[in-house]
């Protein structure tokens, strides 16, 4: 389940959304140690700056150098299970919203939805 969303404009760089999303976290989940990011996020500089203000340490997933294709990351099928699942809700099957604040709510709405739903199942007896 998704801890914390932020959607941006696409002129807002991934390390800087990255930095406002993880210096939103602090203090709010205080056993998180670990966030796996991908290749965009990739620098010495961002991560020295997320561990020092979050507490965090940031580990890039990367593709192996001298690949050519499709190659399987480590960690980046949790990703694209998280985008499957919201796939499946017709909003957010495409780029609808007009505002990223409504789609922040209807990915929160998405997760929200999915939590309750399997709390909700009926266990046997």
């Amino acid at each position: 389940m998704l801890l914390k969303v932020l959607v941006v404009e696409a002129n807002i760089g991934e390390r800087e959304g990255g930095t406002w999303l993880l210096t939103s976290l602090r203090g709010r989940f205080p056993r998180l140690e670990l966030v796996w990011v991908d290749g965009g996020f990739a620098g010495q500089e961002f991560e020295a700056r997320i561990q020092e203000e979050c507490g965090v340490t940031i580990q890039v997933v990367n593709r192996p150098e001298g690949t050519k294709g499709f190659v399987l990351l480590p960690r980046r099928w949790v990703v694209e299970r998280t985008f499957a699942w919201m796939g499946n809700y017709r909003r957010l099957s495409k780029d609808y919203e007009y505002s990223v604040y409504s789609s922040d709510a209807m990915i929160y709405v998405a997760m929200i939805h999915l939590m309750v739903r399997r709390l909700a199942r009926k266990r046997p007896a």
